[in-house]
């Protein structure tokens, strides 16, 4: 997402054309910058079996914080420059003054709508579609998957590239979106990607459910806060801004047992390299 938020930002600053055009190949560089990331974590944890976690902590370290993310945006110049365009709100059907609902769902930016596409698709792909049904066979049972004839690295490889790709929009969409510019460090998607991670068990890996988990993370980091604050109620500010993060650890504290995870839905092969000549 860092990586993404930084390669994003920079090709809005470059890209000529009109605003349209320049964000269409902003995003898409984003997403390239997202992809290049994992392919590298697939690389790690397909071809060579690592640990799934250790490639992944090692990635953050690398690229986030002080890391690739910080050196890509100081040596291309990205510090303290005004953005040339930014994804806007959207005034849709010029409801965006309709009380609780028109802020919320009819003033948000295209990425917002485009999210909501995305989901349904992706819900739709893993549900209804001969490859998304492959690809919930390779995490269940890949040793099954493979004997019957799907190439269980190719899967792996091609959706952990397009998970990259989403990560590197995720990213773009904070530095062309919701804080237009690019700041050294993490402070940027101030930690999102962890609360990602936990979202996906939260919904029990299925992205209908993911979209209401994201909305109500949203709520937690952002919508409650300003509710309180517009009403009066002193409430630690600290306290409201870590509430996501608690409820991240809480997540990934039922799931730690293998007895939750099962009953929470996982992938009997989350995490495991498959080796072929152990099926």
């Amino acid at each position: 997402m860092l990586v993404g938020a930084a390669m994003g930002f920079w090709g809005m600053q470059r890209a000529p054309g009109p605003t349209a055009l320049v964000l269409l190949l902003a995003l898409v560089t984003a997403a390239f910058a997202g992809l290049v990331m994992s392919a590298i974590h697939a690389f790690l944890v397909v071809s060579l079996r690592a640990s799934q976690i250790v490639s992944g902590l090692a990635l953050t370290i690398f690229a986030g914080g002080l890391g690739l993310s910080s050196y890509l945006g100081n040596d291309l110049g990205l510090a303290n420059v005004p953005p040339r365009h930014q994804l806007s709100e959207i005034d849709v059907f010029g409801l965006k003054s309709v009380p609780v609902l028109g802020p919320i769902v009819f003033h948000q930016s295209a990425l917002v709508y485009a999210s909501w596409a995305a989901t349904v698709l992706v819900a739709l792909y893993l549900a209804r579609t001969r490859f998304g049904l492959n690809v919930r066979a390779v995490g269940e049972s890949p040793g099954a998957a493979d004997a019957m004839g799907i190439n269980v690295a190719r899967y792996r490889y091609a959706h952990v590239l397009a998970g990259g790709a989403f990560a590197g929009i995720g990213g773009a969409c904070y530095s062309l979106a919701i804080t237009p510019g690019w700041s050294d460090g993490d402070a940027l998607v101030g930690g999102a990607g962890w609360i990602a991670i936990a979202l996906v068990i939260f919904s029990f890996w299925r992205a209908e459910v993911c979209l209401v988990g994201a909305y109500l993370f949203g709520a937690l980091s952002g919508g409650l806060p300003s509710a309180l604050q517009a009403h009066a109620y002193h409430v630690t500010p600290e306290f409201l801004n870590a509430l996501p993060y608690v409820m991240t650890v809480l997540v990934l504290v039922v799931v730690s047992s293998g007895l939750a995870r099962r009953r929470l839905g996982a992938p009997a092969a989350l995490g495991v390299p498959y080796v072929r000549e152990e099926r």
